[in-house]
């Protein structure tokens, strides 16, 4: 397996990740380091202290999905992981992501439990303990609607599986990864592990939460959760991902009952005064013929690769509006808007 690392800044990050790492119970791993532009000692401190490590050091930051590739394109392992830099490892969590793709071919991808690194019994924002999707294109995950952050009390630990799996840590089959296409480097950051997770169930993957592999993260590190910026990355991305996976027989209903959506957001966060996710979703507006034109060229090669239709696929979708359960009816926890038999 090799762990793929893209990094911008902070020195102790990156040394407690590492650290983590080389503690892990799995020792049979290749560690690869994406500097993304860099200004501080962090690859001399890597150098240094874990000259194992493979550094990588690119002239510019290319983002996530931009450093990501570059270092899934290096590797020839047969499981590629993907890392923040701002993540701690639990020393058995490397074991049971590998032993879990091992055992099921058909899994493209899995994620580990994400816990807040400050409160160790909450789940992290970023994936929490797996992502969903509504039909909308609205992202959530288990332990996490939104800003709500639940407890974890065991909620979520019997095995099941998820729509997206969360890059703060992600496993990848590669071979599968290859064939549907890497991460979407016009996506920058935010998102783009939805997309490639779409393309992959669009070529008859699955993906998973494995529970009993830990992880903690120190989430908003390198782009808070409130920046402006991170709130239109995220409005903009996810209709990209709409745009570029439903079937033009879903968008064509879809993507305006979406919209209506949007406008709603920005309606209520002007009216809030809130003035960073209101201006943030209007520009994507702004701009929607534009990413539809971007979205639509993309469109083909996506495409290319299904080979599940878009009523399989919406079968594991949560069939509502996450927005609507949460902001009108005041649903906090995924247990009060999945069914049962969905957790």
């Amino acid at each position: 397996m090799s762990i793929v690392i893209p990094h911008l800044k902070g020195v102790e990050i990156l040394r407690d990740c590492l650290k983590s790492i080389f503690q892990s119970d799995l020792k049979e791993l290749e560690v690869i380091l994406i500097d993304n532009g860099s200004e501080d000692d962090s690859c001399q401190m890597v150098s240094s202290e874990f000259p194992e490590v493979r550094q990588i050091r690119l002239e510019e930051n290319r983002g996530y999905a931009g450093g990501c590739n570059v270092g899934i394109s290096a590797s020839d392992a047969e499981y590629v992981l993907l890392l923040n830099d701002d993540a701690v490892l639990a020393p058995e969590a490397l074991g049971f992501l590998v032993k879990a793709m091992d055992d099921d071919p058909q899994l493209g991808g899995a994620q580990p439990k994400l816990l807040n690194v400050r409160e160790r019994n909450r789940f992290d924002y970023s994936g929490a303990c797996g992502g969903l999707m509504d039909i909308f294109g609205y992202p959530f995950a288990f332990g996490r609607t939104f800003m709500a952050l639940e407890e974890d009390k065991g909620q979520y630990d019997h095995y099941s599986e998820i729509f997206w799996a969360c890059g703060t840590c992600v496993i990848y089959r590669r071979e599968a990864v290859q064939a549907v296409g890497l991460l979407d480097e016009d996506f920058f950051a935010h998102m783009e592990e939805v997309d490639l997770a779409w393309r992959l169930h669009l070529a008859g993957y699955c993906f998973a939460r494995i529970s009993h592999a830990v992880v903690y993260h120190f989430s908003g590190h390198t782009l808070p959760n409130t920046e402006r910026h991170k709130m239109y990355l995220n409005h903009r991305n996810s209709i990209i991902c709409l745009l570029k996976n439903y079937s033009i027989t879903r968008l064509v209903w879809i993507l305006p009952l979406r919209i209506i959506l949007e406008w709603g957001t920005i309606f209520v966060s002007f009216l809030r005064g809130d003035f960073r996710r209101g201006p943030a979703a209007l520009q994507v507006q702004f701009l929607l013929p534009l990413l539809l034109f971007h979205a639509l060229r993309k469109r083909k090669a996506v495409q290319k690769v299904r080979r599940v239709s878009d009523r399989q696929i919406m079968k594991k979708l949560y069939r509502g509006s996450v927005v609507i359960q949460h902001f009108a009816f005041g649903k906090r926890e995924t247990t009060q808007i999945l069914h049962r038999n969905e957790l």
